[in-house]
């Protein structure tokens, strides 16, 4: 039926489309929201109102860009002795409040192992057999075990994570043989694609047109 070939056309044309601008937007709302937070409590520390900052709040897409500058700034403070200086004093601060400490102790961690330019996770796709033997799956790897479960596995272990689909941003943390993974070449970019899409969009796939069908 023409009606429903159309309709479906459509749909692939403009789905992208749309879930990308509704994801920025979000993003761009979730800051802007942000630097709301921040400027109401500016205002309340002033005596007297000030107009600037009604204008600032009004204008879409500032808590974005004073975001991406903020880290950009942030970055560069503390690349000389006195920034670093600041952020252990930051870092004493916090280690020092009750349940408080354990979030950003752990928060830090793991945005150190992730994030660091010598840092081995999320570099390396893998193919592991998941849940059971003879059922595979992607997995990233995330390192390698440590402290007392590294003592109780030995060395020949690594630890993977492997996502669920087409979320990723769930998933399941494993630790397994090496000789039980079987490295990718492809990149993880691609991997996740792949994950993504439950499979429908392999590695080195070229995006396929659209046709459009016949009346």
């Amino acid at each position: 039926m023409p009606f429903r070939k159309y309709l479906i056309t459509g749909l692939l044309v403009w789905l992208p489309l749309a879930i990308t601008v509704w994801v920025m937007l979000w993003l761009v709302g979730l800051l802007d929201g942000v630097l709301g937070g921040l400027l109401s409590g500016i205002e309340a520390l002033l005596p007297a109102p000030y107009p600037m900052l009604e204008r600032l709040r009004a204008v879409p897409g500032l808590g974005v860009i004073l975001v991406f500058a903020a880290l950009l700034l942030t970055g560069a403070l503390v690349s000389n002795v006195a920034g670093r200086w600041w952020v252990r004093q930051w870092d004493r601060l916090f280690a020092n409040i009750p349940v408080i400490k354990s979030i950003y102790n752990s928060v830090k961690k793991v945005s150190h192992t992730l994030f660091s330019n010598d840092a081995k996770a999320f570099r390396t796709a893998m193919l592991i057999q998941y849940p059971r033997a003879g059922v595979w799956t992607i997995a990233f790897q995330t390192g390698v075990p440590q402290g007392e479960a590294a003592q109780h596995l030995g060395p020949d272990f690594v630890s993977v994570y492997v996502p669920t689909t087409p979320n990723p941003t769930s998933g399941f943390f494993l630790m397994l043989p090496r000789t039980d993974v079987i490295e990718l070449a492809m990149s993880v970019d691609e991997a996740l694609t792949y994950v993504i899409s439950m499979g429908s969009v392999a590695p080195g796939m070229a995006p396929q047109r659209i046709e459009i069908p016949n009346p």
